[in-house]
């Protein structure tokens, strides 16, 4: 029996129609005289009847199908009675009244239910992937995936760019995470690298003349995971010639705006609001910052520079700042709660928590007995201090002192549900460093990767103080997460092998990893750049989960590994002799 249509397709229109469905069986409900099943395919499900008295040989082989058998029924679309109308099924109106079944298939008893909010642990369903993926909410994670893809595709051919792709076999240029490492059988000792990003190959289409490329580009990186992160991934790769940051910017917020609403029907304003890095690490205390609520940091290192606290004194004399976050409405925190705070701004690097609670008739710290009176007024003006506000301060040096007011300014929002879930709050963030001091090595790293163009007006200190050069790079914010950024990329060859110098690398090794790039760039190479945008962290806040696994069809698990095809594996010494590779004794 050959399908004429898909569950969700049938509606009243299609009552007294013969039709033939395929699918699974998602459930079965034995009524003595009826028997009730609800047949699942892609589309959702519909509820399909059996009646003895309509075909006896249908109505037994019905008697004996389980959950997950795959089957094909031949039946009459009928009209659901008013009492029997289920309103949560999108075919609720209707039932198909079965004259024929056939078994496709039969199946075991899942390892867990096929549906909805299932409370298993993740290694299980990974395990079962094939499984997992059945369930609704899977399904739809992929179909969203799908709806956003293709919809990047339709939008930037219509602005005119082209689709290309570039090798997934290249050369290994070590900078930042490790590369995943291919060796060639063909050339022994050597390796192809698995591409952390299609970075140089983007830049040679420009030099190519394209002008207007982009890729659903494949990527891998071989770091720590996390729940953001995968070893393999997807990103949107773009890059344009003839462009300055204002045309990306119009570029990227229009396609998001197609983007959420093609997928999502939600309506995105533009433009986005844009903030420089070093405002988001003043105020926010990070450069990917949360803006569906207030609570910005405070620095009130001019203020409290007299004050005879030591901690704020001396942090202040080694070059550091104090700054300050209020925490409006936490004044009714316990000691506990206070000293829990306390031992999160130690994990995350401070030497401790200063803290003032602020009440109708007092202050309330081990802290104001070192300020006077107006030292201490001036302080709860600035940080606009009511009663019921507690006060956080940091005193270290900068960059400690707003990573710890920033993950505390984050688990205070979320814990106190300063913000709604579902709003969407966009924001690029510009003017970032292009180096900063890396103190283990020793030398100047690249904040986004060696190839971002300095701002034109500071090219002149990169010889005299390159830690004050701004880069011409910006990153596309979404509630706290970055989706990606992208730069407007260096097109001359001296520039380049400025930056190269700076970054610690001889001419030689410049030579040796990208003398292809900089002889292009003695071949006409236009002013170019673009950006890129992780897919995969973009479907995951678009479908409201917490991990981007659940937007993967066959992710890896936290330790990199494929619990459904247990990859990785051991291979066999015949294939290791053939790539002149020997494992080393563990």
């Amino acid at each position: 029996m050959k399908r004429t249509h898909s569950a969700t397709e049938l509606t009243l229109e299609n009552a007294g129609q013969e039709v033939i469905l395929n699918g699974w069986v998602n459930s079965r409900r034995d009524h003595g005289g009826l028997i009730f099943i609800d047949l699942r395919d892609r589309s959702g499900l519909i509820q399909i009847v059996f009646n003895p008295e309509l075909n006896e040989p249908a109505f037994h082989l019905a008697e004996t199908v389980r959950n997950e058998y795959v089957v094909a029924c031949r039946g009459t679309v009928v009209a659901r009675s008013e009492a029997t109308i289920n309103p949560n099924l999108m075919t609720g109106h209707i039932e198909v009244h079965i004259a024929a079944m056939d078994v496709l298939n039969t199946a075991k008893t899942p390892p867990f239910y096929i549906e909805n909010g299932i409370d298993v642990d993740e290694t299980l369903r990974m395990r079962y992937r094939y499984l997992d993926l059945r369930r609704p909410e899977m399904k739809d994670n992929l179909v969203l995936r799908h709806r956003v893809i293709s919809t990047i595709r339709q939008f930037l051919d219509e602005e005119g760019f082209i689709e290309i792709e570039t090798p997934v076999l290249g050369r290994s240029t070590p900078e930042g995470a490790r590369d995943y490492l291919v060796p060639s059988r063909i050339h022994p000792g050597e390796f192809f690298a698995l591409p952390q990003s299609p970075q140089q190959y983007k830049q040679m289409l420009m030099v190519a003349g394209m002008e207007k490329y982009f890729q659903i580009a494949r990527c891998f990186r071989d770091e720590d995971l996390r729940a953001d992160r995968q070893p393999e991934f997807t990103q949107l790769d773009m890059e344009m010639s003839f462009i300055d940051e204002e045309d990306i910017f119009t570029l990227i917020e229009s396609l998001m705006q197609k983007v959420f609403k093609v997928s999502n029907d939600i309506e995105l304003s533009i433009p986005f609001p844009r903030i420089t890095y070093d405002e988001a690490i003043l105020k926010y205390g990070s450069d990917q910052p949360e803006l569906r609520f207030g609570w910005e940091i405070q620095d009130i290192t001019e203020l409290v520079k007299d004050v005879e606290f030591k901690v704020f004194s001396g942090a202040i004399a080694a070059g550091g700042v104090v700054r300050a976050l209020n925490a409006k409405g936490c004044g009714s925190f316990t000691r506990k709660e206070i000293d829990d705070l306390g031992k999160t701004a130690v994990d995350f690097g401070a030497k401790g928590l200063a803290w003032i609670n602020v009440t109708e008739n007092e202050l309330r710290s081990p802290i104001t007995k070192f300020f006077t009176e107006a030292q201490m007024q001036t302080v709860l003006n600035a940080l606009d201090a009511q009663p019921g506000d507690l006060l956080l301060f940091g005193a270290d040096q900068a960059e400690i002192v707003a990573r710890v007011l920033g993950v505390l300014r984050l688990e205070l929002g979320k814990r106190l549900k300063l913000y709604d879930e579902n709003d969407l709050s966009f924001a690029w963030v510009i003017d970032f460093p292009l180096f900063e001091y890396d103190q283990e090595e020793k030398r100047y790293v690249a904040v986004h990767h060696m190839f971002t163009s300095p701002r034109a007006e500071d090219i002149a200190l990169l010889d005299s103080d390159p830690l004050a050069v701004k880069a011409r790079a910006y990153d596309l914010i979404l509630n706290g997460i970055e989706l990606g950024g992208g730069s407007i990329r260096i097109h001359r060859r001296d520039w380049q092998e400025k930056i190269f110098g700076l970054v610690g690398m001889t001419p030689e090794e410049a030579r040796d990893k990208f003398g292809f790039m900089l002889e292009a760039f003695e071949y006409g190479t236009p002013p170019h750049g673009g950006v890129a945008f992780g897919i995969d962290r973009m479907i995951m806040l678009m479908a409201h989960r917490d991990s981007i696994r659940d937007v993967i069809a066959f992710p890896k698990t936290q330790s990199a590994a494929c619990l459904m095809t247990d990859a990785p594996s051991e291979v066999s010494p015949r294939q290791l002799r053939e790539l002149s590779l020997k494992i080393r004794d563990k």
